[in-house]
């Protein structure tokens, strides 16, 4: 399971005409799955990306109280070091990424996050103001 977490003044996900997710001053989480993912990565992905000290003075979400905004991303799994064309090869199938990816913000919840979402299997348009700009990438 892969993590690329970015601080952000604001963020927001809109699938049609819809914004199904928006936060301000917290964390956009894009997630991504592979086929050996399970419910204990999730968790314990949520839990780091839950206490990463990125956040200003030092401070993780746990810390602040600051809202998550995730969204599916099979995409992290892409690979392009053979041609110009991206395989996605690495990334799970849907029937197997979704229930991880629900396990993810369910984990997050039951730690206290507010967390809102993007919709999987949809097309989103996904805006964000990064903060610093700080982004980490987080692999379990």
């Amino acid at each position: 399971m892969r993590a690329l977490i970015q601080t952000v003044s604001r963020a927001s996900v809109t699938v049609g005409d819809e914004v199904v997710g928006k936060i301000e001053d917290g964390l956009l989480v894009l997630l991504g799955v592979t086929h050996d993912d399970t419910a204990a990565t999730a968790a314990a992905l949520a839990r780091k990306v839950y206490e990463l000290r990125i956040l200003d003075g030092d401070a993780s979400a746990a810390d602040t109280g600051a809202p998550l905004l995730v969204v599916s991303q099979f995409t992290l799994y892409g690979d392009a070091r053979k041609g110009r064309r991206p395989t996605w090869s690495a990334a799970a199938p849907a029937e197997v990424a979704e229930p991880l990816v629900t396990a993810f913000v369910a984990a997050l919840r039951e730690r206290g996050a507010t967390v809102q979402t993007g919709r999987f299997r949809a097309h989103m348009l996904v805006e964000s103001v990064n903060v610093g700009p700080r982004t980490v990438w987080l692999e379990l």
